[in-house]
């Protein structure tokens, strides 16, 4: 097995694994409240990520940094044509008048022009303004207005008349470019007689203090506030995580690392990957969905050896699984196969960590071989077949799931951050997997828990102001300690666990307090659940609402030899599918104390989606908006 042999030879490269020295802070009880792990890499001083593509074409010209897809093939792009495509495309914008500080959005799915783009904004002197493909025209026209854009470069044709209505009653609405109608050919065409040195004289004024993009927080309530990123936010997150992770895995692995991106780039943390990548010359790829029918096909022809991800593609990966298993009549195998992967996950992992316990008895070890035939390899062939890690974030992942995927083969390491941090501020170091928690602080980054629970973070990564909001600025920024809005807690050797909002605990009646992520993290990872949502607040005790799951729905209906078009309100009546309801609920509670259980759940037609308003575009639920689409379901889970 691929993950016991690299956890083996890691601990031949321990100089590697413990170059990050985590200090810790005790109160006087002995209780860890804050970590603070030594940078790797020196904050930047001169230049920006700008010089990446650059720098990358002089030390390693024909270097392949990226693979575009044409067609059915991944073409090879060279550090070289990929300097020469950003140099060209920022002349473009230069003579299309970008100024030095201009800023240019971007509404676009993830696809190798997105890169492009980006750099050669930075490339011309300009910032980056993402714009999800999916916003509404009325986040469109807050954001292009409210960052003062002066061009928009929108993907297809629908994207851009989106943008144009949106756009229309400004005093001065910015031009729009699509990319599917030769927008990079244009822009080429356009600075065709501009000399090379004017980008290099734009570029070169750039410092680690000029403001590089400004990411508008998807939120879950109000307006999206633009966080200020600079050059150096982003060096101090790419460089750092870089010289943690890139050097073990390849000691340990001797892969050549690459991965397939499959985040939208809008979101910070597609964007600090790809910067990531491009720093440690990683060969990329790029794929515009994460729905698992599309991305499916892509992983197994691009073959990554890692993957950074949320937690809904690991649990739509692990519910194929189990579905085609089903199909086969060996649902109850897959099940075993599961059961015995999260105890040989549990006892190899605490003999490797800490030495405590014999590890994996021979009985388990014969099992995890039966099922490494039947079940386990099949895995890691649904995701490429080079697949050796993985990185989640954006929500906790069920630690069960972890432990499923470490007993297969791949390694899934946690991180958590925001977007005011840069994306990742705290990571599972590597070859040291910790399953539950989400990692010791980023190099150069310290987290502090504060006296009512909440995670703060300091350091290179946190970003310095909303854009045009100094109230909500001087609301989360206190001495350079960036208040999150979450509630966590470190352990003895400075592993964060984030246990829920603040803004989200619910108190009960009965004055119990409880944090509703456990639960909505649990019951999402088991289908026939689609999306689900805790309530209680102030009420007698917890209950949920549950979407079905459209993939898994169709297969239940398939196996049991039912019509596929049964309507979603029969199937929610349904005795059979409620029981299976049921199963995900009791999986749920086992996390929790009988007062925190859920008591009752109402299964509801339709779902929660980013179109109909319920998900943000980083599939996090709007509270807000789901409790008052639903208000009618909610009451009678508490009805007579």
């Amino acid at each position: 097995m691929g993950v016991r042999k690299d956890l083996k030879r890691a601990q031949r490269h321990s100089d590697l694994a413990e170059r990050a020295e985590v200090e810790l802070i005790k109160d006087e009880h002995g209780t860890v409240r804050e970590a603070r792990t030594a940078p790797l890499v020196p904050r930047a001083t001169a230049g920006s990520t700008a010089d990446i593509p650059f720098t990358n074409a002089v030390e390693a010209p024909d270097t392949v940094v990226l693979r575009r897809k044409q067609g059915d093939q991944w073409c090879p792009v060279t550090a070289t044509a990929f300097a020469r495509e950003v140099t060209d495309v920022a002349k473009g914008l230069i003579a299309g008048g970008l100024e030095p500080g201009g800023r240019v959005a971007v509404m676009s799915r993830t696809r190798y022009e997105w890169a492009v783009l980006d750099f050669a904004i930075w490339a011309a002197g300009g910032q980056t303004v993402p714009i999800y493909a999916t916003s509404s025209a009325e986040q469109i026209e807050w954001i292009v207005r409210d960052s003062g854009s002066s061009l928009l470069i929108a993907e297809t044709a629908e994207n851009a008349t989106t943008a144009e209505g949106a756009l229309a009653t400004l005093d001065e609405p910015p031009r729009v470019r699509r990319i599917d109608d030769g927008a990079l050919s244009e822009l080429i065409a356009l600075g065709r007689d501009l000399s090379d040195e004017e980008v290099t004289k734009r570029r070169s004024a750039l410092t680690p203090d000029s403001i590089a993009t400004l990411c508008y927080t998807s939120g879950t309530t109000g307006r999206p506030k633009g966080c200020v990123l600079t050059h150096g936010n982003l060096h101090a997150e790419a460089a750092n995580t870089v010289e943690l992770l890139h050097p073990v895995f390849k000691a340990i692995t001797g892969q050549v690392a690459s991965t397939l991106l499959f985040l939208p780039l809008a979101h910070i943390l597609g964007r600090s990957i790809q910067i990531a990548c491009m720093l440690a010359r990683i060969e990329l790829g790029h794929c515009p969905s994460i729905k698992p029918d599309e991305l499916r096909p892509e992983l197994r022809s691009f073959k990554p050896t890692f993957v950074v991800g949320v937690p809904y593609l690991f649990e739509k990966i692990h519910e194929t699984g189990r579905a085609t298993a089903e199909k086969i009549g060996r649902a109850a195998s897959f099940d075993r196969a599961e059961r015995i992967a999260v105890r040989f996950g549990e006892t190899h992992l605490n003999k490797f960590l800490d030495g405590s316990g014999p590890g994996p008895s021979l009985g388990l070890r014969a099992g995890w071989g039966l099922y490494e035939l039947l079940v386990y390899r099949r895995i890691r062939k649904e995701v490429g077949g080079r697949l050796r890690y993985a990185i989640s974030g954006g929500s906790p992942l069920d630690r069960n799931l972890n432990l499923f995927f470490y007993a297969a083969g791949i390694i899934i390491y946690e991180g958590y951050g925001l977007t005011e941090t840069t994306a990742a501020a705290t990571i599972t170091p590597p070859l040291k997997p910790r399953p539950g928690t989400v990692g010791l602080p980023v190099p150069g980054t310290a987290v502090r828990i504060a006296d009512d629970g909440e995670v703060l973070i300091k350091g290179g990564i946190v970003f310095g102001s909303y854009w045009n909001n100094p109230a909500a600025t001087d609301a989360v920024l206190t001495n350079e300690w960036f208040a999150t809005g979450d509630l966590g807690a470190l352990d003895g050797e400075g592993y964060l666990t984030i246990t829920g909002r603040k803004k989200d605990i619910l108190v009960t009646s009965g004055g119990k307090n409880v944090s509703p992520a456990v639960l909505e993290d649990r019951l999402r990872s088991r289908a026939p659940v689609g999306q689900c949502i805790v309530v209680g607040d102030n009420r007698s005790y917890v209950a949920a609402l549950v979407t079905l799951d459209p993939e898994a729905v169709e297969h239940w209906l398939t196996v049991r030899k039912r019509p596929k078009d049964t309507p979603l309100e029969e199937l929610a009546r349904d005795p059979k599918m409620i029981a299976e309801v049921q199963k995900a609920v009791d999986y749920a509670n086992a996390a929790v104390s009988k007062a925190e259980s859920i008591r009752k759940f109402a299964v509801v037609g339709g779902e929660f989606t980013e179109d109909n308003g319920l998900l943000t575009p980083s599939l996090k639920i709007k509270r807000h908006a789901v409790t008052a689409a639903y208000a009618a379901e909610i009451e009678d889970l508490y009805g007579a």
